[in-house]
């Protein structure tokens, strides 16, 4: 089974680039889903990696985007 091509890096170690670009969406007000395409990898896995690294991602009753 092919992997999705949103989900490109699902089975990949996390990169440091990827750690710093997942601080820096978050830190932006992006949704995990999103942030989870940009960087090819499920929602789930961009939850699990921001909670490891102490990435706070954005509050379910917060307007995406910064707003």
């Amino acid at each position: 089974m092919a992997v999705p091509q949103s989900y490109r890096n699902a089975s990949e170690p996390w990169t440091d680039q990827e750690i710093a670009e997942l601080g820096e969406l978050a830190a932006d007000n992006i949704p995990p889903s999103v942030i989870g395409l940009r960087l090819g990898r499920p929602e789930q896995a961009v939850e699990l990696k921001a909670a490891q690294v102490g990435v706070r991602l954005l509050p379910a009753e917060r307007p995406p985007y910064g707003g």
